[in-house]
């Protein structure tokens, strides 16, 4: 092919690529989904099982979500086993915030399991008692496990379910129900 032909086209690549990497960049930062955007202020309250810690704050306001919050939910949310922080999905956190809504839950939830980085997902599935998916959305910030103290599973999961977000998952034995942004599905 011509050198004259391939400067184009390398050109074109590199601005597409750039513009998507500027675009991916600023998801965060962009106007909240329109379903999201419903409410003025968005906040969320979390007790974590197995840090202890807990977390109470505005993660969206005006329209738009608040980077020092999400980070602040990415480090609350990170592999409890390594410490590792990954990068929450937004979406996740609007599916927290609409389940909350529409049980009218006064209690934080309870998170079991936010972020998991690959070499404890690989861990718990060799050694965990089942129910981990090899490429888990847990590892992609798009998952989480929780609870709500008082509140009884089988209404946390339809609450979920009814959202038709992604993915409801039901633990009855391990008592928790595992939410996520992927495709609609329910176990």
């Amino acid at each position: 092919m011509p050198t004259s032909l391939i400067a184009p086209a390398r050109r074109r690549i590199l601005r597409d690529t750039s513009r998507l990497v500027l675009a991916t960049a600023a998801w965060p930062l962009l106007s909240l989904p329109a379903r999201a955007a419903s409410t003025d202020t968005r906040s969320l309250q979390l007790d974590h099982t197995h840090t202890g810690e807990k977390i109470s704050l505005v993660y969206a306001s005006a329209g738009q979500y608040l980077p020092q919050a999400l980070q602040q939910l990415n480090h609350f949310l990170r592999d409890h086993y390594t410490g590792e922080v990954g990068a929450i999905d937004p979406g996740l956190l609007d599916l927290l915030h609409e389940v909350q809504v529409s049980l009218g839950a006064p209690r934080p939830f309870q998170v079991i399991s936010g972020y998991r980085c690959p070499k404890t997902n690989e861990r718990l599935r060799s050694t965990g008692g089942g129910g981990v998916a090899r490429r888990s959305l847990h590892m992609d910030g798009k998952a989480i496990d929780i609870r709500i103290p008082g509140v009884p599973l089988t209404d946390l999961r339809d609450a979920a379910l009814a959202l038709r977000t992604g993915g409801v998952g039901t633990y009855m034995r391990d008592q928790f129900v595992h939410v996520d942004t992927g495709r609609v599905r329910s176990w």
